[in-house]
């Protein structure tokens, strides 16, 4: 049986990387100096891209891989990956879509209690400044 190469393109979450490299031939974009070199030497032997928001496939990448069969985005978001070239050489696209949803909700529902308790300390602060200057609120 083949090795199956995945090249991964930017450091991930250690756990990612270990499973990756114990089922797969991993390679470590990054650690390689000499990209071209060695997409060169490797090429045939790389079916799977493995990106995220930072760093994914560009069409460059993707011909330089002729046996490339899917490229896989850890996190939201394809704005880092070819569609066209990936829909061009029939090559699979996937992402984690909804990932961060709820984490998202919650954060705009403290934004909006932050603001709303800042908006009342400002009204209290200039219901003060007006009482101290004599002048009516309305």
């Amino acid at each position: 049986m083949e090795d199956i190469g995945v090249l991964m393109m930017c450091p991930m979450a250690p756990y990612l990387e270990q499973e990756l490299d114990r089922r797969f031939k991993l390679f470590r974009f990054w650690n390689f100096p000499q990209k071209k070199e060695f997409l060169r030497e490797n090429s045939t032997s790389i079916k799977a891209v493995v990106g995220n928001a930072h760093a994914g496939a560009d069409a460059e990448l993707i011909d330089l891989l002729p046996a490339l069969e899917i490229v896989a985005n850890s996190g939201v978001g394809l704005d880092k990956i070819d569609l066209e070239k990936c829909r061009e050489k029939r090559i699979r696209v996937s992402n984690t879509p909804d990932v961060l949803t709820e984490d998202v909700a919650d954060l705009v529902i403290g934004l909006i209690f932050g603001d709303a308790q800042a908006d009342l300390r400002v009204r209290s602060v200039c219901e003060e400044w007006a009482v101290e200057e004599g002048a009516t609120s309305s």
